[in-house]
């Protein structure tokens, strides 16, 4: 194997520094030499994403619309948060609850996953969560409007086959949920 080196950066400046979007301009310095003066990187918060399980061996998905696709789309809770004030256990507790309403009496850590690491900063932190059980209302951000749908376990891999799921961290945790769930039988 070879001896891969870091990128040094030179200089560095946020460009675009919103509630909702951060981008930074790096200028670079490659192993080869080469200066890139205008490389853009996505500053994003963490992502945690729950895989959850009811005591009926169904999945707790929800299904909303996402902008920046333009589709109704149909995948696992999860949020967004700042790794530096919370937790992604505590996080991925939160968002299930806030979205569906179902509270998960523990969660086990599945991974944590870059979701695009060429201009990306972020990661999705996977868990499961068996024996969830709904005990609350949604509780809504301005921006969401979610459907809470629940698919037989059976089913789900199915529903990806077909394309009816399709966002990668969801289909990541799907596989990894199922995996945690077959060697723990």
């Amino acid at each position: 194997m070879t001896d891969l080196k870091k990128w040094k950066i030179l200089q560095s400046r946020l460009v675009i520094n919103n509630k909702w979007c951060q981008v930074r301009q790096d200028e670079v310095k490659l192993p080869n030499g080469k200066i890139i003066d205008d490389f853009f990187i996505n500053v994003r918060p963490d992502i945690a994403l729950v895989f959850p399980v009811t005591v009926e061996q169904e999945i707790v998905f929800v299904r909303q619309y996402r902008h920046g696709v333009g589709q109704v789309l149909l995948e696992l809770p999860a949020g967004s948060f700042n790794p530096k004030i919370e937790v992604a256990e505590v996080a991925a507790s939160r968002e299930l609850t806030e979205e569906t309403g179902y509270v998960a009496e523990k969660l086990i850590k599945l991974a944590s996953l870059y979701d695009n690491p060429v201009k990306d900063t972020n990661s999705i932190h996977l868990f499961i969560a068996e024996n969830v059980i709904k005990s609350e209302e949604q509780e809504l951000d301005v921006t969401e409007e979610i459907e809470v749908i629940l698919i037989p376990i059976a089913e789900v891999i199915q529903r990806v086959l077909m394309g009816d799921i399709s966002v990668c961290g969801t289909i990541a945790a799907i596989f990894l949920g199922l995996e945690y769930l077959q060697k723990s039988k």
